[in-house]
């Protein structure tokens, strides 16, 4: 244990200000501020709210990390941070942190990728990924299919949404239901109590001719909107958990359907689904059944490393420190649109080693 690398990371891509801490593939700590209540009133994120939430939040959170972990900051071996993709005034917040911690404390700094780490959190939960590895990431941002072979250096887009993600569909509905904010778990909740082939939604993208690794949620969120809305027009009582069950139901056979084709086509006998809507409980279930039956090994790591936090960002900080890859540049900078091809953004000069030699004294206290 001693000897593997212990890293604080910091994940602030949307309304989560996360902070984890990782010895290796062990877990210390996973502290989360959320300012999901500021964002409910406006049924979805507002930047400009979350950076300031992120302000706030980030030194007390930071913390309680170290505090819950029993760890010195000092004896961190790396500061990790989500470079991107994300909201940008909200990622600027976290590298602004992680560049003052790592310089204060005379310690490398990691800008890594957010789809990347919720890959690498799995290590977390069920041990070091085989490679390759098959992924499935859905949530509030994303839906896509990634092939990684080295969860540092490569990781291949294989299908993404080319609308709506799966996480904003669920939103969009749960609004239109009147159900709140967020919708994921609302949606999940009273699809519990629904059947779900009460009624026959759209499959989207899943035609002969549609791209078979991509995603469209869009035609399915009009069409469950509009036929919510024609049962109001008509006088009709509206069967809120039918509903649910039903569009959730399009939603993750969809999903499970193209992951396992993705899995088969090229050969992969591990697929990892990752991202907020992967704590949805049918999406879980109904991988596990075409997991099974097509001879797949499914991981899935537990509901609260799903979400964003900044145990996945320290998880893959701490696999970037054992591979030996390079640090961070004191000018990294947030990229709102940072493609996952690239799991971190390492340094172009030689300049990392020089500008911690006037900190040794280890500035923070």
């Amino acid at each position: 244990m001693a000897d593997e690398p212990l890293v604080l990371g910091i994940e602030t891509s949307c309304d989560e200000t996360g902070v984890g801490i990782v010895r290796g593939h062990t877990l210390l700590a996973d502290a989360i501020a959320s300012s999901v209540d500021e964002h409910a009133r406006f049924g979805g994120v507002v930047p400009e709210v979350a950076s300031r939430a992120h302000l706030e939040a980030m030194v007390p959170t930071i913390d309680r990390a170290l505090k819950e972990a029993g760890v010195s900051a000092k004896d961190l071996d790396g500061i990790a941070v989500t470079a991107g993709p994300g909201l940008a005034g909200a990622l600027l917040v976290g590298v602004s942190a992680a560049k003052a911690y790592a310089y204060a404390l005379g310690k490398p700094l990691y800008g890594v990728n957010h789809l990347a780490s919720h890959i690498c959190v799995d290590q977390l939960e069920h041990g070091a990924l085989p490679e390759p590895t098959m992924a499935l990431l859905v949530s509030g941002g994303h839906s896509s299919l990634l092939l990684s072979t080295d969860i540092t250096a490569d990781v291949r887009p294989m299908g993404s949404t080319i609308d709506d993600a799966a996480g904003e569909a669920f939103d969009k509905i749960a609004r239109v239901l009147n159900l709140g904010f967020p919708g994921g778990p609302v949606i999940d909740r009273y699809a519990k109590e629904g059947d779900p082939q009460a009624i026959a939604f759209p499959r989207g993208l899943t035609g002969p001719r549609d791209p078979i690794y991509d995603f469209s949620f869009s035609g399915l969120k009009t069409a469950v909107a509009r036929w919510i809305e024609a049962k109001r027009a008509a006088g009709e009582d509206v069967p809120v958990r039918d509903v649910a069950a039903s569009f959730q139901e399009a939603v993750v056979d969809v999903l499970t359907r193209k992951a396992v084709r993705a899995c088969r086509d090229e050969g992969v006998d591990h697929l990892m689904i990752g991202g907020g809507v992967a704590a949805n409980s049918r999406l879980r279930a109904l991988a596990q059944e075409r997991c099974e039956a097509a001879g797949i090994r499914l991981r899935v790591p537990r509901p609260k490393l799903c979400t964003d936090n900044g145990a996945m960002v320290a998880a893959l900080g701490a696999e970037m420190v054992a591979r030996n890859r390079a640090a961070s540049d004191w000018d990294l900078s947030a990229d709102s649109s940072l493609p996952v091809t690239d799991p971190h953004v390492p340094g172009v000069s030689h300049t990392h080693d020089h500008v911690h030699e006037v900190s040794k004294e280890n500035l923070y206290s």
